[in-house]
């Protein structure tokens, strides 16, 4: 099926072609302002045009806060507390799912929200929150855990399992063994609101009976305090982790739940690191694996799965969430082109490539200008990082940043699918890496469930050399060769990368190259067949020479694709950025051009001597600017100045480059799906009827909380206006509203309470019922009083990488 798309890509790359441009600003500057009111004043003056972090809601508000300033509101992050499940000789509190869970009930979210956030948020208790795409299939199921503010069902459920464990309160602390418990909390201190949710938890905990040690630091100190040590060792207990604005707005999620619940994508304690304590969870590992590899056979059947995991992965609360963040981001009054997308916010790839600055140079402040290493395997796990990264290469595939929809970058589409029960069978030159024997097998006349034909649109790397058939065929086979762990004695799998490759090199069935691209044979199915094409999509964001050399450096032991390799390694966590681990990789391709080296993979694609000169632009690209940062964006990546905090890009400004200038302008200023009111009685007899004054949705999700549960439904909005009705038995009911539209899949939200109640009870005279305010007072019961005093709770509205 040929996407609507096309058509307009392909008339962007051909006048692209004449331009070699792709952004209208001459270069970028990524600056650090670790301070929020530095940077505030900074952009203010235009010394800088956008701040890339959140701006505290304190500091715009009053007179004159937002002179001189663009203000954008966006969501997608979050905050949660991640947990240390270990067990170990010496007790840890965690290890039970009971203490764990209990945190739940310690940490009051409205408070983090209000007070903490400024307003600016939403309690969340799972993965997923009110503004994300997937929140209406789990919502049902994480209000069936029942989770709310009580301290005293927290302290009463701690204390049973503690004495269960053979824990003994002594002089109102816990004791086991005869030594105190003692918690320790890391608290990331340079993030205020992390710092204050970290002393809530930390009195919370104290007031439950524990000793605690808080310990504060960076992410830079976590990295090597919480994902860097072994769980069993109790290094730490509980950790404030924080979560940025994703890289992309996506409508259907692969990943969101296994990253956060699930051992098998390695981000969860023990990070999947041999020789560590490592969570394991079969069940929710079998969940989000059918999830994120598509073993569903319809939207219903995936959204079933998506509450199964949700409830499974929150009731184990080894993460604890805690509020989805409304993020304000600034920028100078005189910036236009700026795109706010709703995963990623002003961040986003497009904002860089589209935005427009008086001096041609756009100056950005960002909170760190470097975390976590660099390199397209298991580095770029940062927001830091993924924010320049992502002006600096450009994706065969990445999602519209209003609809979350898969949409072409540099690669174009045709899917052909039998799924999600037939098979199709491959073609000639149909090929498939057998990582056993080290070369290609021939697969024509096996079967798959679904093909992509992929056109890439033409261009050079940033070295100068065009990228072609060598580099999309050196991807297929590195996603099967790391992606596959074949056993004791395989020396290519890494604890982090092969878990997570495995699930798709397990589906690659074959690949073929065509002229202008590649076919992908794939068991994978989607009912969208745009997560197909994302699903096999190829490239891998840099040439295929530096993806050899980095393989050389690894396997030579100097240094490691993820975190928890180069941990287990004593190694260096491969930073392309970085100089010393630059000049390993520059070594192994001067080793490669000595030896007039081809990779196995590309032999009979790739002969000597274009092998070689690819080495030798790489190499001076490397000796030039003493980074190995190679790809094909709009902007390539000039410097990296530690003392100065600084990291310097330039236009590309190839004539090759395809995409021309202005072509993502069409993503400024969307408009949004937005509630105007909500109309229904306080206090009425059922069925009591909603109504619902809405602009720019196509329909209402409604959500209604009461004594028989949960009920949810929908209806048509798109005439401007909407109706429900609540029924059911009497009592007290909490009402939860989305406006959604097809073109802008970011839904209002509105949250307000209601009674119903058949018949008032008979009046209570002032003589029988002390202390009542009315002669005839007559609400069933005080939650039924307050909400109806109320009228309508104040609307939660909304004008969800490593943080």
């Amino acid at each position: 099926m040929k996407l609507p798309a096309l058509a307009l890509l392909l008339a962007l790359a051909a006048a692209g072609q004449a331009h070699g441009s792709g952004a209208y600003v001459d270069g970028v500057r990524f600056v650090q302002y670790a301070d929020e009111s530095t940077a505030l004043e900074e952009v203010r003056s235009g010394a800088l045009d956008v701040y890339y972090y959140r701006m505290p809601a304190d500091r715009l508000q009053g007179a004159g806060a937002r002179d001189g300033l663009q203000v954008h509101e966006s969501t997608g992050g979050s905050y949660d507390i991640l947990l240390n499940p270990a067990e170990s000789e010496k007790l840890n509190p965690f290890s039970s799912r009971e203490v764990r869970f209990a945190v739940n009930f310690l940490l009051d979210r409205d408070l983090i929200v209000n007070e903490l956030m400024g307003g600016y948020g939403v309690p969340m208790v799972g993965n997923y929150g009110p503004f994300d795409p997937e929140y209406p299939a789990v919502l049902q199921e994480l209000e069936s855990l029942g989770i709310s503010h009580d301290p005293a069902r927290a302290r009463a459920d701690i204390s049973k399992s503690m004495q269960e464990m053979g824990a003994r309160m002594e002089g109102g602390r816990w004791h086991h063994g005869g030594e105190p418990v003692v918690l320790t909390v890391f608290i990331r201190s340079d993030d205020p609101v992390r710092r204050s949710i970290g002393e809530m938890l930390a009195s919370g905990l104290e007031g439950a009976g524990f000793g605690v040690e808080r310990q504060f630091g960076d992410l830079n100190k976590a990295f090597v305090v919480v994902y860097g040590s072994d769980p069993a060792e109790q290094k730490w207990h509980a950790y404030t982790e924080g979560w940025g604005g994703r890289s992309a707005f996506v409508r259907y999620d692969q990943t969101g739940l296994a990253q956060m619940y699930a051992p098998w994508f390695s981000n969860m304690p023990g990070f999947n690191s041999p020789g560590y304590w490592n969570y394991e969870n079969a069940g929710i590992d079998e969940l989000t694996r059918d999830i994120y590899s598509g073993k569903f056979g319809s939207s219903a059947e995936r959204d079933a799965l998506l509450a199964q995991a949700a409830r499974a992965g929150a009731g184990e609360a080894v993460r604890v969430f805690l509020a989805a963040k409304i993020d304000q981001y600034v920028a100078n009054e005189s910036v236009s082109g700026i795109i706010n997308d709703f995963g990623a916010g002003v961040p986003t790839r497009f904002t860089p490539i589209n935005a427009r600055a008086a001096d041609g140079i756009l100056d950005v402040g960002v909170k760190q200008v470097y975390q976590g290493a660099w390199n397209p395997v298991m580095g770029l796990s940062d927001v830091y990082s993924t924010q320049i990264w992502n002006a600096v290469s450009d994706p065969s595939v990445f999602r519209h940043p209003y609809t979350g929809l898969v949409m072409p970058v540099r690669a174009t589409w045709e899917v052909d699918t039998a799924g999600p029960g037939g098979k199709l069978e491959m073609p000639r030159g149909a090929v498939s890496w057998d990582p056993e024997s080290g070369a290609w097998a021939d697969v024509a006349g096996r079967q798959a469930t679904s093909s992509v034909s992929y056109r890439v649109l033409p261009g050079n790397w940033h070295h100068g050399e065009p990228a072609g058939p060598a580099d999309l065929m050196h991807a297929a086979y590195f996603l099967q060769e790391w992606g596959t762990d074949s056993g004791e004695g395989d020396r290519s799998v890494d604890p982090e990368y092969t878990p997570q490759a495995s699930q798709t090199a397990a589906s690659v069935a074959g690949v073929r190259p065509v002229e202008g691209g590649i076919e992908v044979y794939t068991d994978y199915w989607h009912f969208d067949e745009g997560e197909i094409a994302a699903w096999a999509a190829p490239g891998g964001g840099m040439p295929w020479e530096i993806y050899a050399a980095m393989e050389k450096v690894v396997l030579d032991g100097g240094a490691a694709f993820s975190r928890s390799a180069a941990s287990e390694r004593s190694a260096s966590w491969l930073s392309l950025l970085v100089p010393s681990d630059a000049q390993k990789v520059l070594a192994a391709l001067e080793e490669f051009e000595a030896s007039g080296h081809v990779p196995p993979p590309l032999e009979g694609v790739v002969g000597p001597e274009e092998a070689s000169e690819r080495y030798r632009a790489s190499a001076d690209w490397i000796r030039q600017r003493g980074h190995a940062v190679i790809s094909d964006g709009p902007f390539r990546l000039e410097s990296y100045s530690p003392e100065a905090r600084t990291i310097r890009l330039s236009a590309f400004g190839d004539a090759s480059y395809p995409i021309e200038r202005g072509a993502w302008s069409w993503m400024e200023g969307p408009r949004l799906p937005s509630i105007t009111s909500v109309e229904a009685p306080a206090v009425s007899a059922p069925p009591v009827r909603v109504e619902v004054g809405t602009s720019g949705a196509t329909e209402i999700l409604y959500f209604v909380r009461g004594p028989g549960g949960t009920e949810s439904g929908r209806a048509d909005a798109s005439g401007g206006s909407s109706s429900f009705e609540v029924g059911g038995p009497d009592g007290a009911r909490q009402l939860r509203i989305f406006a959604v539209s097809d073109q802008v899949q970011r839904p209002d939200y509105y949250e307000t309470g209601l009674a119903v109640w058949s018949e008032p009870p008979p009046p209570v005279e002032a003589a029988d019922a002390p202390g009542a305010r009315e002669e005839h007072q007559w609400w069933p019961y005080p939650a039924v009083a307050a909400l109806a005093a109320g009228a309508l709770i104040a609307a939660r509205r909304l004008l969800g990488s490593r943080g």
